[in-house]
């Protein structure tokens, strides 16, 4: 196997025996192998749409089957032949589709025309032959910028999927995700031409949030201000993990009467913000952080646990049997939850100790999404203008096991009092609990929300660019973000669209950026590795 679509992979340079996410050898092979062969779909959509055949369940399919291959989301080998098997099908489909179309499919090349094996082991053989390395005699700034795309369209492909669940679509991402997907098998790209596409990739994404953004306001209501309690209560309880809005309002749906307390974790965290959520009084609080320590809170957890998409760690033999996962995330051993009917875990809760008293700790705020920003936005301004506020730090995105993501916990507590914090994404986690107080009645710690709410705080950026009559680069606001895996990747290309500079990224840089490319990033929007704390904050603060 070579894997490097992560920030913690081995050494800065590859996973080559084991990827640090816990993903086998063979489930990497299976990874490689679906994704060629929805790039090969990919070549049969293009072509079907010159002669009129966009066929929905090939776009559906192209955004699922991407999605199952981020990092941290599916590492179930069954489920994956299952994929690939079901993509084979859908070129087949096409193919006939076309030509009945009148158009012409005998041109198509590489994964279009590959014979693809149906078992088990001449998969992992075939996956062995198409991943990463099979195009390492290409330039490798080509290289690098047709891994840039294909990392980005990946996070692209969740956002688009996590929509299309809430019934939000766009014919125009999933033409572009076609186009791009083909563009990553041309041996003639250039770098100008491949550089368009990763940017453009940063604008359709952009697209993608808003799209969920919309689903998610239109099926739970707009995210208010919220106070979320990280105690716990005597009782029953599940835990919900992961990104997905829909399974948790199952979940709260299908426990209400049950005497079951539901609480989130990770990334859940501000779905306590939605109104049609947080309706539900057994919709209790918050459990733990993210990934510093998710082994010891699952395993200490006496309920079940529901993971929702992704932001899986491979869970432990002692504790497996209370987890069950939903939607694309899947462990070989874990209970699968597709159809969503979450009796099994209703009922893995119930015959469960629960937690046997009250413990109450801190609470911490959320629900700070554009909406209720821009809603201040006269009071925030003033507060600039005046002096009371000196700079906005969006300082969130991924968080990681790997040494070294202790820099933003340093970072917020060094800030002086006259700095504001943006966060989202589960990197907050590193200091979502600090007690920062106010300015002027203004939350010194903004919670924006998940990940794909890095669409807000686009929306309260450019908004605040608007009213100072300036453009963003111009503004008081710095970005000091983190990244893990491909949705921080895609989310940084959209800030690149954007043409947001000065961004500062880490731990460390990603290990599929040829030095080429990262010099044209650099030239072109300064971006810049994480050094101390101390040295970044006296570097933009002077």
């Amino acid at each position: 196997m070579f894997c490097y679509q992560c920030e913690q992979t081995t050494k800065g340079v590859g996973c080559t025996k084991i990827g640090v996410c816990g993903k086998k050898p063979e489930v990497a092979s299976l990874q490689d192998l679906l994704m060629y062969a929805v790039k090969g779909l990919s070549q049969y959509a293009v072509e079907g749409r010159k002669v009129g055949v966009n066929d929905f369940e090939v776009n559906r399919f192209t955004c699922e089957a991407t999605f199952s291959t981020l990092t941290n989301v599916d590492f179930d080998p069954d489920r994956f032949v299952q994929l690939i098997n079901q993509g084979v099908e859908l070129m087949d489909s096409m193919q006939q589709k076309i030509k009945a179309a009148g158009g012409k499919t005998n041109m198509l090349k590489g994964p279009a025309e590959f014979s693809f094996e149906t078992d088990l082991d001449g998969m992992i053989s075939q996956g062995e032959m198409v991943g990463v390395k099979s195009n390492s005699f290409v330039d490798p700034d080509i290289h690098s910028l047709q891994e840039l795309l294909t990392y980005g369209l990946k996070g692209l492909a969740a956002y688009a999927d996590h929509a299309l669940i809430l019934g939000k679509t766009d014919d125009e991402i999933f033409k572009f995700i076609h186009e791009a997907m083909v563009a990553t098998l041309d041996k003639n790209a250039s770098v100008d031409g491949l550089v368009g596409l990763v940017l453009k990739c940063g604008e359709v994404n952009i697209r993608a949030m808003e799209l969920l953004n919309e689903g998610n306001k239109g099926s739970y209501g707009i995210p208010i201000p919220t106070e979320v309690p990280l105690g716990v209560k005597a009782g029953k309880a599940i835990l919900v993990s992961g990104h997905d809005l829909k399974d948790l309002g199952e979940i709260l749906k299908q426990t209400e009467g049950k005497g079951i307390n539901v609480y989130t974790h990770g990334e859940m965290l501000p779905c306590h913000g939605y109104p049609e959520l947080k309706k539900y009084a057994h919709f209790y609080g918050h459990y733990g952080t993210a990934w510093q320590n998710q082994a010891k809170e699952f395993a200490d957890f006496p309920g079940s646990i529901v993971m929702t998409t992704n932001c899986i760690q491979k869970p432990r033999e002692s504790y497996r049997d209370n987890i069950f996962t939903s939607g694309l995330v899947g462990w070989p051993g874990v209970s699968h939850l597709g159809d969503g009917d979450f009796t099994p875990a209703i009922e893995k809760a119930l015959s469960m100790k629960g937690f046997t008293e009250d413990k109450n700790g801190k609470s911490v705020m959320v629900g700070f999404g554009h909406d209720a920003v821009l809603g201040i936005a006269d009071k925030v301004i003033n507060a600039v203008k005046d002096g009371s506020i000196r700079r906005f730090f969006l300082i969130g995105g991924c968080d990681g096991a790997k040494p070294g993501r202790n820099y933003y916990t340093e970072m917020v507590e060094k800030l002086p009092k006259d700095c504001v914090v943006l966060t989202l994404a589960c990197g907050k986690f590193r200091f979502f609990d600090q007690d920062l107080g106010d300015i002027g009645g203004i939350p010194r710690l903004l919670d924006v929300g998940q990940c794909n709410d890095a669409y807000s705080a686009v929306r309260i950026a450019l908004a605040l660019a608007d009213a100072f009559e300036c453009g963003v680069n111009d503004l008081p606001l710095s970005m000091v973000l983190s990244w893990y895996e491909q949705k921080a990747v895609v989310i940084l290309l959209s800030l690149l669209h954007l043409g947001i500079k000065n961004i500062r990224l880490g731990p460390s840089l990603p290990a599929f950026i040829s030095p080429n490319v990262l010099n044209v990033l650099v030239e072109n929007f300064n971006i810049m590795p994480i050094k101390t704390a101390d040295e970044d904050l006296k570097a933009i603060l002077g």
